[in-house]
This record gives C-alpha cells, sequence and structure tokens, in this order.
C-alpha cells in the first residue's frame, strides 16, 4: 500500500521529483489488491440479505430472517436487501442499490474476473426477485417493509427481530413515483445484466420496469407527501428533492434498455419538465440528476441525437467541479484528497460520483470527445485518475493509513453500526437476543464479533479524521448504495490498475 503523504519520502527525493519533468511517474504505482477489494464489495450484500438463504451463503455468520415478510398484508414480501445496519427493508434505497449494482455490470463486467461477474450477477438478482415482488399486485407498489421506529429502538439480529414488519404501500391516491421510477430503473439495467444469459427473465424485468413507469408516470407524487406514508419512511428516506428526476432517469433506463423511441419521446418532450435544465450536481438515492446527464448523454455522445445535446453540456459541468485544476466552483474535497459532503455517509457520494467518473470517460472514450473546463480540456484519463484517487483513499491511501472497506488490508474499522455485525453470530449464539437485551454490545468497545467482509462505511470527517465508534451511525454505518456503485468501480480497476 502506498504512503500517503510525500512526507514520507526523503527530502533529497522530494527535490528530485519537482525538478523533473510534469510527465513523471506517480510517486508509487498501485500495489492494491483490486480483485481482492472487488470479492470483498460484493460478499457485503450476503451480510444484507433478508429472507431465506441459500445453501451457498458465504457469510455464515447470517440466518434466515424476516421469512414472513408482506404477511401482515397477505401477500410474500420475502427476500430483498435490509438497507444498512438495521432491519428494515427500505425500498427506495434498495432499488437505487438495485440500479447501481446493474449500472456497474452493464458497463464493467466484461472486465470483472469471471467469478466475480457470477457473483455481482447473484448479487443483482437477489434485489429484483424482491422488487418483482413489490410491483405483482394491480393498482399498488410495495415501498417498505419494517417499523423503522421500533426497529431502530432496538439492538438486536435480524434472525431475532420481535419489532412490527409493517408493510406500506403507495397507490394512485396515495402516489409514489419518486420509488415507483426508481423500480422501472433497477428492473430496466437489470434486464440487461441477463439479457444474453437468461432472456426469459430479462424479459420478465422488462415488463416488470414498464410497469413500474407506468405506474410512476400515471399516479404522480411523492410518497413522503402522505402522512400515513411519511410517518414510516421520515426522517430516514424521505423524498427530499421531489419525484421529477426519478421519472426521467426511469425513462432514460428504459430507452437504454429498450432501445424503444417512445422513451426518447417521453425524454425529449418533458425534460425540462422534470428539471432536466436545474444542473444540479449530485447523485445518490435521492436525487439523480447528475446520474441523468451522464446516462442520457452516452446517447447524444455515441448516436449524435442532437436534441439530447443539453445533457452532455450538463454533465460537462459536473465534472469540471470534480476537477481541482478547473477554474469551475468545486465541490468540497478533505485535505487528504477525499470527495466530502456534509450529512453523513459521506462515502456514499464518494462512490457514487466515482462511478459518473468512469461512466463518462468511458462514453467520452468511445466517442473520441473531451470536456471543456475553461482554463483546462479534460479527456478520460483525467476522470480516470480522480476516481482512482478516491477509490485508494478508500482502500487505505489516506491520512489514517487505514481502508473504509471491513476485511481489506491490515488496518480496517472494528466497531461498524450494523446490529449482526456487532451481536454474537446465531450459529454460535443460538439462544434469542432480545430488543433491549444487545444494548452491552452496542455499547462496548470491542471489535464487532463478526466481521461484515466487504462493509464500506460511513467513512472520515471533513478533518480526515476517523474515530471507529460503532454509536457514531454518520461515520460507522455501512449501507447497500455505498457499496454498490463501489462493485463497478472497482471492477473496472481489476482490469486497469494503473
Amino acid at each position: 500500500m502506498c504512503p500517503y503523504s510525500p512526507a514520507f519520502l526523503p527530502f533529497h527525493f522530494l527535490l528530485l521529483i519537482l525538478l523533473s519533468s510534469s510527465n513523471f511517474l506517480p510517486l508509487c504505482a498501485s500495489t492494491h489488491d483490486y480483485h481482492d477489494a472487488l470479492t470483498k464489495s460484493i460478499l457485503f450484500f450476503e451480510g444484507q440479505r433478508s429472507g431465506r438463504l441459500p445453501p451457498d451463503q458465504r457469510a455464515t455468520w447470517r440466518g434466515d430472517s424476516a421469512v414472513s415478510d408482506g404477511s401482515q398484508a397477505g401477500v410474500d414480501l420475502e427476500g430483498g436487501y435490509y438497507d444498512a445496519g438495521d432491519n428494515v427493508k427500505f425500498g427506495f434505497p434498495l432499488a437505487f442499490t438495485t440500479t447501481m449494482l446493474a449500472w456497474g455490470v452493464v458497463e464493467f463486467g466484461e472486465l470483472m474476473p469471471p467469478d466475480e461477474l457470477r457473483n455481482a450477477e447473484v448479487a443483482v438478482r437477489w434485489a429484483t426477485d424482491y422488487l418483482l415482488k413489490t410491483i405483482a399486485h394491480p393498482g399498488l407498489i410495495f415501498v417498505q417493509v419494517g417499523d423503522p421506529i421500533n426497529d431502530h429502538n432496538c439492538w438486536e439480529r435480524p434472525e431475532d427481530m420481535d419489532t412490527a414488519r409493517t408493510v406500506y404501500n403507495v397507490t394512485a391516491d396515495r402516489p409514489g413515483s419518486e420509488v415507483a421510477g426508481e423500480t422501472a430503473a433497477a428492473l430496466a439495467a437489470a434486464s440487461m445484466v441477463f439479457k444474453e444469459t437468461d432472456t426469459e427473465y430479462a424479459d420478465m424485468l422488462m415488463a416488470g420496469a414498464r410497469k413500474a413507469f407506468d405506474f410512476a408516470d400515471t399516479y404522480k407524487g411523492a410518497y413522503s407527501d402522505d402522512p400515513g406514508l411519511k410517518a414510516g419512511v421520515c426522517p430516514f428516506y424521505c423524498d427530499f428533492d421531489g419525484y421529477q428526476d426519478e421519472l426521467l432517469w426511469g425513462a432514460a433506463w428504459l430507452r437504454r434498455a429498450s432501445e424503444e423511441d417512445n422513451y426518447l419521446e417521453y425524454i425529449q418532450n418533458n425534460g425540462k419538465t422534470l428539471g432536466a435544465e436545474e444542473n444540479i450536481n449530485e447523485f445518490g438515492w435521492d436525487n439523480k440528476h447528475a446520474g441523468i446527464n451522464v446516462l442520457i448523454s452516452k446517447e447524444f455522445l455515441e448516436g449524435q441525437v442532437l436534441s439530447l445535446e443539453s445533457y452532455k453540456g450538463s454533465a460537462d459541468s459536473f465534472m469540471c467541479t470534480l476537477v481541482p485544476e478547473s477554474t469551475s466552483s468545486h465541490i468540497q474535497y478533505t485535505p487528504g484528497g477525499l470527495i466530502y459532503k456534509p450529512g453523513g455517509s459521506n462515502m456514499q457520494h464518494v462512490t457514487s460520483i466515482s462511478f459518473l467518473l468512469l461512466a463518462y470517460a468511458k462514453y467520452l472514450s468511445q466517442s473520441a470527445m473531451t470536456v471543456n473546463c475553461g482554463n483546462i480540456t479534460v479527456g478520460p484519463t483525467t476522470l480516470i485518475s480522480q476516481a482512482k484517487k478516491q477509490v485508494d483513499y478508500l482502500l487505505g491511501d489516506n491520512p489514517m493509513n487505514m481502508s473504509y472497506m471491513v476485511g481489506y488490508g491490515t488496518r480496517y474499522p472494528q466497531r461498524i453500526h450494523h446490529r449482526g455485525s456487532s451481536l454474537p453470530s446465531i450459529s454460535i449464539h443460538p439462544q434469542p437476543i432480545a430488543c433491549k437485551d444487545g444494548s452491552d454490545y452496542y455499547t462496548s468497545s470491542d471489535p464487532n464479533p463478526n466481521p461484515h467482509i466487504g462493509a464500506v462505511v460511513g467513512g472520515p470527517g471533513d478533518d480526515d479524521v476517523y474515530k471507529d465508534d460503532r454509536a457514531d451511525f454518520r461515520t460507522s454505518e455501512p449501507t447497500t448504495y455505498i457499496n454498490a456503485p463501489l462493485v463497478g468501480v472497482i471492477g473496472y480497476f481489476v482490469a486497469n490498475p494503473y
């Protein structure tokens, strides 16, 4: 692993570098084992599984859980992923997680080792099998299972859950265009993953994507505007930024997956109304604008659909904010060079933005295009370099000299904010641990007994300091939407390590 700071180098060597030409080699070539990091970033999802676990389950500290989810409403909602360190299945971030896992396979799957490509496809399918269940009933979409207030009031393993598994849904009278639109995007993107290997399943996913998008577009509204739903989804996954971006995002994925003109026409006719010109430099489970611009730019760059040129302009503008050498206003970086946005769980921004950097670099490269950032012209190599800096920081090239992925490297978080990881495994301690009986494990300073291999935590603060404190969920909690973009990113660097 490269030492983070040039201060580790002798002065005479630093002077030699400063006096040399601007084309000198990096201080040290990457020594990261990206294959190992990829393996572990995918393995993480097995520790987040809900439902009956398969015989080939590798995260063996986990057991079956929530096998009767949906029974309260008379439906089958077993499966899916817990979003983070709790035991709730939140549909909005789960769908975004699925979209990003699938996008990673679509863009970079061919660069992954065959065994890890298969594992990534399994991770996608575990999610899409569940999402298909959420849209299986006429006139509604199920968007959440579990009462988050009661769940967060307990520190217990998912296998022991005794809190209410409340079922939440959206309907024509209680719309949820953001969840339905993201579900459409997820199923459409995933259909591309299985198009060559399981055409029947891919067709089922595309049919589901159309159904979810039609629901989102016909019954417009934000799910957190409904008082009953708001009590369940807020403040955890409220729709803070409106549902319009998810409609555009869903249409963009349906266009890419189906290549049908009606979705292109939808984008052309509705883009302005849905905020396409707002040029918002955000991308995550709630705000899709930067991702929309990158995704739709592909069609302009490669197909010269002139009506979509403005999306490239917006994507270019976003990329310029990520290049410190440009004169554009920049997003914040820590002193150690990590992308930083306040609000907690910062690594979600690091991984999602790194993904966009690589995806856009690919699209630019395939079309022999560049980005004009005012004082400089930026090409694919610069964008790739920016993404690599972020990934290498995450994996250990940082002021703390630690990896923020559990199990990667020799120094990594030991006390992550995660119920199942921090409590004794059911395989070792089969007796139930009730709601409040896990409190001593929560407050303990001991390392988690079950290392959640591959989990990436929220990460350090704006000063690059990480305290490894289980109680500080903003920094120590892993989430599926941190890891999901990272799978594709690391998959790229497995094949392109330097």
